[in-house]
């Protein structure tokens, strides 16, 4: 009952914020980018959410639990490359570009930087299949934990989460999707210290743990261990570095109010964002009390069942959900506006007034959400495997594209669309062939997606040159 009472409470403040939302609605640019008013605070906290989402908290759980110690050692990369540097780096030109251009999105943007419809439509198109499959993972995560803590059906916890979420997103748009991240990611950030500490404290202190893992095996508590350099340095950079290729996080760029508060930002993130090390080092936690699950994917859900009162285990039930639901509701506009925006008035110059194509932002919005919720009833592969896969084809399209649109702009739409077609086809291609030699697909992809850009740099009469 008191998971209940708390997770219903949570819900409905949730919707209340959507509420609230939908009545600051005064156009399009408020439906996409929050009418590029938001503050450093909200945009920071909202990322750090939308970041380190259901996927993190369960899935890195789960590696934690197979992988040991080392896995802290991706929190750690997250931090700096996901958070500090990217917000370094690429915020403050894609804050400038994109306001210069009057695009709000990430193909609409590449499409003008680079003077191409092609690549609009490329880029839309694999946004928006791939998003969808990254959504089954944070469903998949989210069902997990009310399976386990709650004793809900998988089932039926993967339709009550994409129902809520459906809902505040279509009617508040982007400013519902910022204003409950920022919510979510205070939630999240409570409910994972509650756990790290309860814990550490039935295991018996830290000592406890790094002796009880080394008795299991000596490789569960050095780098890097059992999973090898392959595996450890290739999953950490995708989950990392990939950040900066992912539009549901680029995004919070074109909505902050101005470049001179992303430096309070910066630093919010960065504290945030320091999170990302707790699931690992839970996960790995979890393997000296919970030696032999069927699913690692539990490792979390369980762990907190074992570990923490019905109260906190309703309170981080409610910071996983809260993790989840905010990545989720910002992958749902993301890719709404790849097919609205982006293909259709952009790509194909079908003209919609505003009013009906918000009408078919809210539409496409339920649309993609129940497509993602169809195939997490029955969820292939580890949550994190289904993430990564997702992440890599995006990342290995766009991040190129990106950096070299804000920093170089002697780039031809010949060069991007190169780029983007080979880093996506060797990333899947890699993947399909189970990832040879322990590395992960991006890292092939984001290699072999840089070739075109620097071709067109080092060679003058290069095919990619304009």
């Amino acid at each position: 009952m008191t998971y209940l009472v708390v997770l219903m409470v949570y819900m409905v403040a949730l919707v209340l914020i959507g509420l609230l939302s939908s009545r600051r609605l005064g156009g399009l640019e408020d439906f996409y980018i929050g009418g590029r008013k938001v503050g450093p605070w909200v945009t920071a906290v909202s990322f750090v959410a939308a970041y380190f989402s259901a996927v993190l908290i369960i899935g890195g759980g789960a590696f934690g639990y197979t992988y040991g110690m080392a896995t802290i050692w991706i929190g750690a990369i997250n931090v700096l490359l996901g958070c500090t540097l990217c917000w370094i780096v690429l915020g403050p030109r894609i804050r400038k570009y994109t306001k210069r251009l009057g695009t709000m999105t990430i193909p609409d943007f590449l499409g003008e930087s680079y003077g191409s419809n092609a690549v609009r439509l490329f880029a839309s198109v694999v946004i928006f299949i791939f998003l969808i499959i990254y959504n089954v993972s944070i469903l998949k995560g989210m069902g997990h934990i009310f399976e386990i803590v709650v004793g809900m059906s998988y089932i039926h916890a993967v339709i009550l989460s994409a129902i809520v979420i459906l809902f505040y997103v279509a009617i508040g748009g982007y400013l519902a999707v910022v204003w409950t991240g920022f919510f979510q990611g205070w939630v999240m950030i409570f409910g994972l210290l509650l756990l790290t500490f309860a814990s550490v404290w039935q295991a018996g202190g830290l000592s406890r743990v790094h002796f009880s893992l080394r008795a299991i095996d000596p490789g569960l508590v050095s780098t890097p261990g059992v999973w090898g350099w392959a595996g450890l340095i290739s999953f950490a950079l995708i989950v990392s570095f990939g950040v900066w290729g992912m539009p549901q996080l680029v995004v919070r760029f074109y909505s902050i109010k101005s470049v001179e508060v992303l430096k309070i930002g910066t630093l919010i993130v960065t504290l945030g964002g320091c999170i990302a090390l707790l699931p690992y080092f839970n996960g790995a936690i979890s393997r000296t009390v919970l030696p032999q699950l069927p699913n690692p994917d539990l490792a979390i859900p369980t762990l907190t069942k074992m570990v923490l009162s019905p109260l906190g285990g309703a309170v981080f039930l409610s910071a996983v959900v809260a993790a989840g639901m905010s990545t989720f509701a910002s992958v749902l506009i993301i890719a709404s506006s790849s097919v609205v925006r982006d293909l259709v008035q952009k790509g194909l110059g079908k003209e919609l007034s505003p009013g009906r194509a918000m009408t078919y932002n809210r539409l496409l919005s339920v649309i993609v959400g129940l497509a993602s919720l169809l195939i997490a009833l029955r969820p292939p592969s580890l949550i994190l495997v289904l993430c990564a896969f997702s992440w890599a084809a995006i990342a290995s399209t766009c991040l190129w594209p990106l950096l070299f649109a804000v920093y170089w702009k002697r780039a031809s739409g010949r060069t991007c669309m190169a780029s983007m077609i080979l880093g996506c086809s060797t990333a899947l291609i890699w993947m399909s062939l189970g990832n040879p030699h322990g590395i992960h697909g991006f890292i092939p992809g984001i290699f072999i997606s840089a070739l075109p850009f620097l071709s067109s740099i080092l060679v003058p009469n290069t095919l990619f040159r304009q």
